[in-house]
C-alpha cells in the first residue's frame, strides 16, 4: 500500500484528505491511502518519515511551509525562488531516502485566477505574509502583475499596514488576495480589516479559503459590487499537480 498524507498543526478541516479519498474511490485506485500527520513542532517531522516507511508523498500546510525546508534534500527551481513548500516527493535512491520539495500552490493559484484576471489591469494587494502569500506573489510576478504585501505586523517598511489602506491605495490595487486564515471555519465571523466601502465593480477579491464557501471577506466585497472567487478550485488544481509529482 502506497501512503500519502498531510502534515500541519491543525488538520481537522483540511481539504486534501477528502479530496484524495474521493479521488481514489472515483478512479478505483485501490493501492493508495491518504493520512493525516498532525505535528505540534516541525522538529517532529523526521519521526513521521522514520516511522512510516511506506510514505511516497506529503502535502504541507500551515504553519510549516517554510520551516520544513531545512529537513529536505533538495528543492525544485520554482520552490527555491518561492521559499515555501507544500508538496514533498519521497524516493529511495541508492538505498537512501531523498526528500524533494515542490510548490504547487503557485500553480493552482495561477490556473485559477488567470481566466478572470484579464479584466483587471491593476496592481494587487496580498493580505498576509506566510507561506501561501509568497507562492501567490511568485505567481503574480510570472503573470506580470505588480503587488504589495499587507500585514498586521509588518517586518519591513515595504509592507503595508492595514491602517494605511486608504481610498487611493484601494482604487489603485484592483486585485486583492487574502492568504490569511481570517474567516476560515470555525472562525467565520472574522475578516481582514479592509475599508470595504472603497471597493467597486472594478475590483477582484480572491480568498484562498474554501470553507466556508463565502467568507466575510468575500461577502463584504460582493456587497460592494466586487467580483469574487474562493480557493476551492485552486486547492483542487494544486492537489492534482501534487499527485502528478508523486507519480512521475
Amino acid at each position: 500500500m502506497k501512503e500519502f498524507g498531510l502534515i500541519g498543526k491543525t488538520l481537522d478541516h483540511s481539504f486534501s484528505p477528502g479530496y484524495f479519498s474521493n479521488k481514489f474511490k472515483d478512479e478505483k485506485i485501490t493501492d493508495c491511502i491518504y493520512r493525516l500527520y498532525p505535528i505540534n513542532k516541525i522538529d517532529e517531522f523526521p519521526n513521521i518519515i522514520k516511522n512510516n516507511p511506506e510514505i511516497k508523498g506529503l502535502n504541507v500546510t500551515i504553519p510549516y511551509k517554510q520551516s520544513i525546508i531545512p529537513y529536505l534534500n533538495k528543492l525544485d527551481i520554482h520552490t527555491k525562488n518561492i521559499g515555501a513548500v507544500n508538496t514533498i516527493k519521497i524516493e529511495k535512491l541508492h538505498d537512501k531516502l531523498v526528500l524533494t520539495g515542490y510548490n504547487t500552490d503557485f500553480l493552482g493559484f495561477t490556473d485559477s485566477i488567470k481566466p478572470i484576471i484579464c479584466n483587471f489591469n491593476s496592481s494587487a494587494l496580498i493580505l498576509g505574509t506566510g507561506g501561501s502569500s509568497v507562492a501567490v506573489a511568485y505567481a503574480l510576478k510570472l503573470l506580470g502583475i505588480k503587488y504589495s504585501f499587507v500585514s498586521r505586523n509588518p517586518k519591513s517598511n515595504d509592507i503595508l499596514q492595514y491602517s494605511q489602506l486608504n481610498k487611493e491605495i484601494i482604487q489603485s490595487h484592483q486585485i486583492i488576495i487574502n492568504t490569511t486564515p481570517l474567516g476560515m471555519y470555525p472562525n467565520i465571523s472574522e475578516q481582514p480589516e479592509l475599508p470595504y466601502h472603497y471597493l467597486t465593480s472594478n475590483h477582484l477579491l480572491f480568498d484562498l479559503i474554501y470553507n466556508p464557501e463565502e467568507t466575510r471577506f468575500l461577502y463584504l466585497a460582493k456587497k460592494n459590487g466586487a467580483q469574487t472567487k474562493n480557493g476551492f478550485e485552486m486547492l483542487g488544481i494544486q492537489a492534482e499537480y501534487s499527485w502528478e509529482i508523486w507519480n512521475t
